[in-house]
């Protein structure tokens, strides 16, 4: 299983914006239910920045073909401030699946 995380900031400007998309984004994965893909999104307490972590085979797997994704990832260097992106590794976890 792959993995990967992105962290960012949105610019207050476009934060409402981002939301939308973002929460768009996470009602298609939902609906479509895109096997072995596991997608969670954090807020961070100054609430313009997010961290994405994404699990699955082959990432970024199913994501790109996800119509609300794509319209998600088409102005997203213009709605944020920095991104940064890293694979990492599970050393322990609970409740968090298998």
């Amino acid at each position: 299983m792959e993995t990967m995380m992105i962290s960012y900031r949105v610019r207050p400007e476009h934060l409402e914006e981002h939301l939308v998309l973002l929460r768009a984004v996470h009602e298609e994965v939902a609906r479509t239910r895109p096997g072995g893909l596991r997608y969670q999104t954090l807020r961070l307490d100054d609430g313009l920045s997010f961290v994405d972590v994404v699990m699955g085979p082959e990432l970024p797997g199913p994501l790109p073909g996800l119509a609300a994704f794509r319209r998600f990832r088409a102005d997203l260097d213009d709605r944020c401030e920095q991104r940064s992106m890293s694979g990492f590794s599970v050393v322990g976890s609970y409740g968090f699946g298998d």
